[in-house]
């Protein structure tokens, strides 16, 4: 499809006077998968500027596949799930930090998605949301902007962030659905213990769990989380008597494939821009299946 444009404003504006029944969702994918371009070249902004005589052509999945170019040897080593002005989404690998400790360490998932956003904008930036552990893989949100990253971090705060891991655990939980609730609190040493609920350091979590799969010796564990606590589903999973296959530190004894088997699979919330529910998915290693 090939569109004029009549009036000046940015490109969002004019796809969805073009594209009224599309959803604003949408419409950014089609950015972000190089399907629409502005006088012949590929424009993946949102807030792209066009004028009046602009020629807008939307291509194909195929056709867009065909003159995006591919990836060069100095690309950024991330796997990004989704892009926009507002969002990051990416699928963290296990082994990873999400960001530097004190140590100052140089390569973590932040530092990655910083040098990837400023290979198309020199003064840009990513905010951490929130965090994985260093041994969970999964999806992973960072915000490209102050109000973005403020906003999502409220929706974190309100426990309206639907968020679901995997996790392979040793033996089955009894029973094979429920939900843990404990109160945890980290010590000077960064170490996480359960605590009574009145205690003045405690902090809710709440995790409901339900058994996807089993085979006697591990179960396939989806795991829904409430509350954001630090190692919130590794002390859930112990408290059950089923610890992450390996997750050394809260009982595991087995340990396959030299990583504690934690994968953040899906996040859910209202994007920060336009309030419409966005889901992202990350795909399940195949050490889980």
């Amino acid at each position: 499809m090939e569109a004029t444009v009549e009036r000046d404003g940015t490109l969002l504006e004019f796809l969805k006077e073009v594209h009224p029944q599309s959803t604003t969702t949408t419409l950014r994918k089609m950015l972000t998968q190089g399907r629409v371009t502005v006088n012949g070249e590929v424009a993946h902004r949102a807030k792209h500027e066009v004028v009046s005589g602009d020629a807008v052509h939307i291509l194909s999945r195929s056709k867009a596949e065909e003159i995006t170019p591919p990836p060069t040897a100095s690309a950024v080593d991330i796997d990004v799930l989704f892009e926009d002005d507002a969002l990051l989404v990416v699928n963290k690998p296990a082994h990873q930090l999400s960001v530097a400790t004190d140590r100052l360490e140089v390569d973590t998932l932040h530092s990655r998605c910083v040098e990837h956003v400023r290979r198309s904008d020199r003064n840009g930036w990513c905010f951490i949301v929130h965090r994985l552990d260093r041994d969970t893989s999964g999806v992973m949100v960072l915000a490209k902007s102050k109000d973005a990253k403020r906003e999502l971090q409220g929706q974190f705060a309100d426990r309206s962030v639907h968020r679901l891991y995997l996790a392979q655990v040793e033996g089955q939980p009894d029973p094979v659905s429920g939900t843990v609730r404990a109160w945890l609190m980290e010590d000077k040493h960064l170490n996480v213990k359960a605590v009574n609920p009145d205690h003045p350091q405690g902090k809710e979590a709440v995790s409901h769990y339900n058994v996807a799969s089993s085979n006697g010796e591990t179960s396939l564990v989806e795991v829904m989380i409430e509350t954001g606590r630090r190692h919130q589903i590794r002390m859930a999973m112990q408290h059950l008597g089923t610890p992450v296959v390996g997750d050394e530190k809260h009982g595991a004894t087995t340990n396959p494939n030299g990583r504690i088997m934690l994968h953040a699979s899906a996040l859910e919330f209202l994007h920060p821009e336009t309030d419409d529910p966005v889901r992202f998915e990350a795909p399940v290693p195949r050490t889980f299946v």
